[in-house]
């Protein structure tokens, strides 16, 4: 830690849950929890990629270890997809066809639960070569 840097407050969680790879080295956490009169998650932009940060070249199986990921990063702060109010999806080379893959992925894991607000951006390419599709997320939960 920097030595002129103030220590986080003591109502700001940074978290990164075993079950994805070691963000630190790339300088951002997966998920940090303010809390406040409400608890605010913010989920960082999960990819596609493993544990290990393989990536499989498949959209679709990009899409699905993304979801993955953000539940995994959304439990590791006692939130869930139900919690959800915010994502944002970036989608290299987007099209109607990975709109659609998406869409059905997200629509799925949601089940009944009531659909967050989602801006959608297409974007040229991403942080990881070969890395087609990412999604982070806001949640909000009672204290």
């Amino acid at each position: 830690m920097n030595a002129f840097a103030p220590l986080p407050p003591a109502f700001i969680d940074f978290i990164n849950p075993p079950e994805l790879y070691d963000p630190r080295p790339n300088g951002y956490s997966h998920v940090v929890v303010a809390h406040t009169p409400a608890r605010i998650v913010h989920a960082a932009g999960q990819g596609g990629e493993d544990a290990t940060g393989a990536l499989a070249p498949d959209f679709a199986a990009q899409v699905d270890q993304a979801l993955r990921n953000l539940r995994h990063a959304l439990q590791a702060a006692d939130a869930d997809i139900a919690d959800v109010v915010k994502i944002t999806v970036l989608v290299v080379d987007h099209s109607m066809e990975r709109l659609r893959i998406f869409t059905e992925a997200w629509q799925a894991l949601l089940g009944d639960w009531p659909a967050p607000a989602c801006t959608l951006i297409p974007v040229p390419r991403l942080a990881l070569d070969g890395m087609l599709f990412e999604v982070e997320a806001t949640a909000v939960l009672p204290i």
